[in-house]
């Protein structure tokens, strides 16, 4: 797939994903948080093509290579939110970041849409302890939480850098111990199924008969309502992530964004959650991986055959 529409693709999804209105607990258009503003989601989500168009150029080499390993997704993913940091405040698309990265590699380095989920998962999975270690450093610099605390490689201690080196322990597999309690983990070390079967869909779906604000916030309901977001979780508990999710489904029960009762029940909940805090902050980074992989299929099957 071409480069330039690669990287267009995940800037566009970014900020198409922040831009959702009303998208409840969230910054979006009409929402800034005390610390984080609907500007500073814009601007994260157009400096990091430089590292999306160098995910990409990587990708390109590997489709004739045997070593996937050589990709360096972990010093990719370091390098975007060290370039994020330059910019704003605080971590606004570390998640994004960790999603559309091995994306935008693996549109790359795919003849056709049908291979992309595949040659996401085998990214992921030929990761390397470095990478590991470089994902740990993401997490640092973007203080963000994600990983848990633990006995043994604590994200927020130095010496686990070293283990993951002396054990050989790869990203892959740090994720997948950080799967148990975070939905993005799970998502990437299970061939990314709220992505591809759900998300993706649903945009896809509603794109078709409406405009890209509904479909984006039909979209971030849906996931939503299915999937528990785990940073509420981490920051509240199970029963109120939830218990969020059921009220989401009953929003979309209501027909969400695309009827009058649906619209006006998601702008108290949008309401409702921002006072107290809820913010399904996971659930807008799937929201965005979803959009690319929409935009993605949307590349002319023509042109998915490289020159």
């Amino acid at each position: 797939m071409d480069r330039d529409y690669i990287v267009k693709a995940a800037q566009i999804a970014s900020v198409l994903e922040v831009s959702g209105h009303p998208k409840p607990g969230n910054v979006h258009r009409n929402r800034d948080f005390h610390d984080m503003v609907f500007e500073d989601f814009l601007i994260s989500g157009v400096v990091i093509g430089d590292t999306i168009r160098k995910a990409a150029k990587k990708g390109e080499k590997l489709s004739s290579s045997s070593d996937l390993s050589s990709l360096g997704l972990g010093k990719l993913i370091f390098e975007a939110v060290q370039e994020t940091n330059k910019w704003v405040l605080n971590n606004t698309n570390l998640g994004i970041v960790m999603l559309l990265t091995p994306i935008s590699a693996a549109a790359a380095m795919s003849d056709s849409f049908f291979q992309l989920r595949e040659n996401i998962d085998l990214l992921l999975i030929n990761t390397t302890s470095q990478d590991a270690v470089n994902l740990y450093k993401a997490i640092q610099l973007a203080d963000a939480g994600g990983m848990g605390k633990r006995d043994d490689l604590d994200v927020n201690q130095e010496d686990s850098h070293e283990e993951l080196l002396d054990k050989n322990i790869n990203m892959f597999q740090i994720l997948e111990i950080s799967a148990r309690w975070d939905l993005l983990a799970r998502e990437l070390t299970t061939r990314m199924p709220v992505t591809f079967e759900h998300g993706f869909k649903v945009f896809k779906k509603i794109k078709k008969y409406h405009n890209t604000n509904s479909a984006t916030v039909q979209t971030f309901l849906t996931i939503l309502s299915r999937f528990p977001d785990t940073l509420i979780s981490r920051k509240y508990g199970k029963d109120i992530s939830r218990e969020v999710s059921c009220e989401a489904k009953n929003i979309l029960d209501k027909g969400g964004i695309l009827t009058r009762e649906g619209a006006q029940e998601l702008e108290i909940f949008d309401e409702k959650l921002f006072q107290n805090r809820y913010n399904p902050g996971t659930t807008a980074d799937l929201t965005a991986s979803s959009i690319m992989v929409a935009l993605l299929e949307n590349y002319d099957y023509k042109i998915w055959t490289k020159d």
